[in-house]
């Protein structure tokens, strides 16, 4: 008869946290600049409306979190998995969302000036009348989102993978779109005023109502 082999290998997969393991957390930190949940398993947590500017999040597993109006100004999410969260008004004013997985991520509403997300997976996240300006969105993958009414001003999205994207009404003036991929987006009423769109793909891209005056090449 074969072994089943050690029954203790089921108990090794780690219980996610709980709001209550946070706040427990979060108090023996002191203050939320020293909270520390670096790979931690926070999947489906709720976590909203909380104060964690400045926490350590990198490589934490949030899938499916909510995080609906939570203030993480210069939090460190860099390679977290946040897919399928609600991150809806969320505060990620400076912070740090390299590599990060935001597929399927609700964002609407989101502030997120100055963050980073380069090379972050934001396939299908709803970022419509977020606020990304002066946001490093450098090699992101945005196929399918939705950035309808969104402030990409002074964005850079060099390289970045936007197919099938909507930005309707969105405010692209002075970003970086070098070498961006625009294949097949809806892009009415897009603010391209002094944008560089230096080799990027236009092609089959929905323009209606775009104001386009391109940046001058130095």
């Amino acid at each position: 008869m074969r072994s089943t082999g050690d029954s203790s290998s089921a108990r090794k997969v780690e219980v996610p946290l709980t709001r209550g393991d946070v706040d427990r957390i979060h108090r023996e930190a002191g203050e939320p600049g020293r909270l520390d949940l670096r790979g931690k398993n926070l999947k489906g947590i709720d976590l909203a409306y909380l104060d964690l500017n400045e926490a350590i999040l990198s490589q934490a597993e949030l899938s499916g979190a909510s995080l609906i109006e939570t203030d993480l100004t210069e939090a460190d999410l860099s390679g977290a998995n946040l897919s399928g969260a609600t991150l809806s008004a969320a505060i990620l004013t400076r912070a740090n969302l390299a590599q990060a997985n935001l597929s399927g991520v609700d964002l609407s509403f989101a502030e997120l000036s100055e963050a980073n997300l380069s090379g972050a997976n934001l396939c299908g996240a709803n970022l419509s009348q977020a606020t990304l300006s002066e946001t490093d969105l450098s090699g992101a993958d945005l196929r399918g989102a939705d950035l309808t009414g969104a402030d990409l001003g002074v964005t850079s999205l060099f390289g970045a993978t936007l197919r099938g994207a909507v930005l309707t009404r969105a405010n692209l003036s002075r970003a970086t779109l070098s070498r961006a991929n625009f294949f097949g987006a809806i892009m009415n009423g897009v603010d391209l005023k002094d944008a560089n769109l230096d080799e990027a793909d236009l092609t089959g891209a929905i323009m209606v109502d775009v104001e386009i005056t391109e940046k001058p090449k130095e």
